[in-house]
């Protein structure tokens, strides 16, 4: 059995990975990580735990061999709850999923759950990571001190900076109620009078010649390049546009493989802009990132090689 945790809206990549699964006769369970809540009944003791889920599916923690941690959403709260025990809602039930999960620490998971957590929330060590395994980045600073900020846009950013949040408001790639990266120059340096209040990460813009997002599976590299490098954020562009199939030069791919090791991820989606200057700049990685949009539009089999490495592992830790 193979837990997969995602969320209620998640559709189209779930289920190519569930299609898989059946194609092998391997049983699966979806958990929905928004509604592991008052919708699920849920019992966790020293050894092990036992789940009931909304449709009335149960598992039992002895019968998973492997997790797939596909994408996590914030835990929703029941409409008719008084808003005064939201917090402790929120609170008592993300205590709850956090020791259901490290009770299965101890099996298989792509990614593994403490180091994609550290990984995910933490930007400025993926930079640091990425530079130690000799990919190129850009200069950033991640601060809420507009004069230190000011200072950092004269010094390094010849008229042109982006700024944007650690994390994203949107958990789709449609863009809609995403805060996007911000084009920031002379005239625009004194709205940062607000930034107190949101800190951001700051980067001198970088004149691409195109973007490029590369789903990365356990040392296999699917890279799809986007035809729009006219926006500071393709995910919000208001024109069409399409992906094409990318092959990555071979020095990319070793440092890349290397700083995924370093990191202990079996999988991410990695945004890499090519420059004009001909550099490859590593922006981040998204171990729950969006491939879809690559296996659809470019016939990359990623479910299946997502699950083919989570099954061998299981395979290997039996």
């Amino acid at each position: 059995m193979i837990l997969c945790i995602t969320h209620s809206q998640d559709f189209y990549t779930i289920d190519l990975f569930f299609q898989y699964l059946s194609s092998k006769n391997i049983p699966y369970f979806r958990l929905n990580s928004d509604q592991l809540n008052h919708l699920q009944k849920i019992s966790i003791n020293e050894n092990s735990f036992e789940i009931t889920d909304e449709s009335g599916n149960t598992i039992h923690s002895d019968d998973i061999k492997g997790v797939w941690h596909r994408k996590a959403w914030r835990i929703s709260v029941p409409e008719e709850l008084d808003e005064n025990y939201e917090k402790i809602f929120q609170n008592e039930y993300g205590s709850l999923r956090y020791n259901l999960f490290a009770s299965l620490e101890d099996i298989p998971w792509i990614n593994p759950f403490e180091k994609e957590k550290k990984i995910d929330g933490n930007k400025m060590l993926q930079l640091k990571i990425a530079q130690r395994n000799h990919l190129t980045i850009p200069k950033t600073m991640f601060s809420n001190d507009e004069e230190k900020i000011t200072t950092f846009f004269h010094q390094y950013c010849s008229g042109k900076a982006i700024a944007k949040l650690h994390g994203v408001q949107s958990k789709t790639m449609s863009g809609e109620n995403l805060i996007s990266t911000m084009i920031i120059e002379e005239e625009t340096l004194e709205y940062l009078s607000d930034i107190a209040y949101c800190p951001m990460i700051f980067q001198p813009y970088i004149d691409k010649e195109y973007e490029l997002r590369i789903m990365y599976v356990d040392g296999v590299f699917f890279t799809g390049k986007i035809n729009n490098s006219s926006n500071a954020d393709w995910r919000i562009s208001n024109e069409n546009y399409f992906w094409s199939a990318y092959e990555l030069p071979e020095n990319i791919k070793i440092n890349l493989t290397s700083m995924m090791k370093e990191m202990g991820l079996y999988m991410g989606a990695i945004d890499v802009i090519k420059g004009k200057d001909g550099e490859y700049y590593f922006l981040e990685v998204n171990p729950q990132g969006e491939w879809g949009m690559l296996q659809k539009e470019l016939g990359f089999p990623i479910a299946e090689r997502i699950a083919d490495n989570l099954i061998k592992r299981i395979n290997f830790h039996e």
